[in-house]
């Protein structure tokens, strides 16, 4: 059984991050672990510290917190497709990338799936800082689903690249399993500038792609445009692509593409699940 972590604080783009994980898995029988991360709110006075002893916090907002991941578990079994997966909630006091990272650990998590809130402007992050946080920080694929994204069948999986990564087989058997569950098509794009030929090392890992992907429905895309994520936003909306596909070592492609879209034509990282992955 796959094991999947959904961290929660309750608002309404973690129940969105519940909903679409229950339906993209409704087919299979899987572990569910709901967690929230209880933190004292930075706003308390230093003084009134004293008064939040470990036994006060367990008895009080991890209470709480627990109370509300089994209302959340009701809410839950009120959804109208598959429910019968098995349910593990916890709610923990402490640091949140830590926490997330041990329950990894014990769990022996295969994925995690996390809400975030897009940008609507310029001066607003466009992945949450937890979320962010995760997806650099923690060595487990994650999926994140932002706050406008609706289930649809991810009949297809674009995954961006420049070629310049060797995408190891443990990555490609992962986005390889995510495809099989609705048999998706593979859609690799590459978005050149001025029509740059590709190098040899830049070959060499097409090369293997084409190797790996063969007998599964994929093909080969190249973009010409000097804005990365204008291309990779024309792509998306061109192809109704339903889901992008990242390695999160190549920090400054990744980021460029996840991270920085924040004018308000670039609408595929408030619509779009990423699927980010790691050596």
């Amino acid at each position: 059984m796959k094991n999947i972590l959904i961290p929660t604080d309750f608002s309404e783009n973690s129940w969105n991050a519940i909903k679409y994980a229950l339906n993209l898995y409704k087919k299979n029988s899987c572990n569910i672990f709901l967690l929230n991360v209880v933190r004292v709110s930075p706003g308390l006075a230093s003084d009134d510290y004293s008064v939040f002893t470990t036994q006060t916090v367990e008895q009080t907002m991890v209470k709480e917190a627990k109370a509300k991941l089994q209302q959340l578990e009701k809410k839950i079994q009120q959804l109208p497709f598959n429910t019968r997966h098995n349910f593990v909630s916890n709610a923990v006091y402490g640091l949140f990338i830590e926490e997330i990272r041990s329950h990894v650990s014990e769990n022996n998590i295969d994925l995690i799936v996390m809400g975030t809130k897009g940008a609507s402007g310029i001066k607003q992050l466009v992945i949450g800082s937890n979320t962010g946080d995760v997806i650099t920080k923690v060595k487990c694929p994650v999926l994140v689903i932002p706050e406008e994204a609706e289930y649809v069948k991810p009949r297809e999986i674009a995954i961006p690249t420049d070629y310049n990564i060797f995408y190891s087989i443990n990555v490609l058997d992962t986005i390889l399993e995510m495809a099989h569950l609705y048999n998706s098509s593979i859609r690799i794009v590459y978005v050149s500038k001025d029509n740059e030929e590709l190098n040899e090392g830049q070959l060499k890992n097409k090369t293997l792609l084409e190797s790996y992907f063969e007998g599964t429905d994929h093909s080969f895309h190249t973009l010409t445009n000097n804005k990365l994520e204008a291309a990779i936003q024309c792509f998306v909306e061109s192809r109704d692509i339903d889901m992008i596909a990242m390695v999160a070592k190549h920090l400054n492609f990744f980021q460029q593409i996840l991270f920085r879209p924040t004018v308000e034509e670039i609408s595929y990282h408030t619509k779009v699940p990423f699927f980010v992955l790691h050596e």
